[in-house]
């Protein structure tokens, strides 16, 4: 490994939208940094189960239709 080219790693503080925080190691800012989060686990559809729009188009569809016949699908 090179050296002199990689940032520096240290400790930093993560606030979650809903106040809690937690320090995590991370290339973000300066030592004892905070990183406030806007997205994060308990917040975002995506973890929450909130509502989703997932479209079957492109290669899904196209995998359905070439071996759904061999009972891969849902």
């Amino acid at each position: 490994m090179k050296k002199d080219i990689h940032p520096e790693y240290h400790t930093i503080k993560v606030v979650m939208t809903d106040g809690s925080t937690f320090e995590t190691r991370s290339t973000y800012g300066e030592e004892g940094a905070t990183l406030n989060l806007d997205i994060d686990p308990t917040s975002h559809p995506a973890w929450t189960g909130g509502p989703q729009r997932l479209s079957d188009k492109g290669r899904v569809s196209k995998f359905n239709q070439k071996f759904g016949q061999f009972g891969l699908k849902k």
